[in-house]
């Protein structure tokens, strides 16, 4: 069993991710930011995250793509800007057949969604700064179980927004 944290589209905020890491550094395994935290990378703020490059990222000095694994799974990081995710998730769904993803994190349209895919479960946490489609600020924490993958999503002042919360067997 293994807990991972996806957060997306923070767009400068610096507390918000320090009280979110604080919150659920103890319970996680991993920590991820799916791009556009407009921080570089040595700022306190967003250590301890596995950081992907966004649209809106100028400093340079994080990755387009990061591959990570959690009990077994394993993760395909991206921001999503360059598979086009705002009108398809087509690209990005060839591009995780190609690498063989388990999951697919992603951010950019700043719209909270989870679905699986031919056996991938593509994620959006949404955004902690501006959401889109919904007025809560989320981020996202998946629990690795065996047979399945449990999803709970969170508002950014710690709140689980319990009706949003999936199973998803992969």
């Amino acid at each position: 069993m293994s807990k991972v944290l996806i957060v997306s589209d923070s767009h400068g905020l610096t507390k918000e991710l320090e009280i979110i890491r604080e919150r659920h550094l103890k319970e996680v395994d991993l920590m991820i930011h799916c791009g556009d935290s407009q921080l570089m990378p040595d700022d306190q703020a967003i250590s301890g995250y596995l950081t992907v490059m966004g649209n809106c990222d100028f400093g340079g000095g994080y990755p387009m793509d990061i591959f990570s694994e959690a009990a077994g799974r394993k993760f395909f990081i991206t921001h999503g800007h360059r598979y086009s995710v705002k009108s398809t998730l087509i690209n990005l769904k060839y591009k995780a057949q190609e690498v063989k993803a388990d999951i697919v994190c992603f951010g950019h349209s700043h719209v909270l969604g989870a679905e699986v895919i031919d056996g991938t479960l593509f994620l959006n946490p949404g955004s902690i700064r501006l959401p889109r489609e919904r007025l809560e600020k989320t981020y996202v924490i998946l629990d690795l179980l065996a047979d399945k993958i449990k999803m709970s999503v969170f508002e950014v002042n710690g709140r689980e927004i319990t009706d949003l919360a999936r199973e998803f067997i992969i």
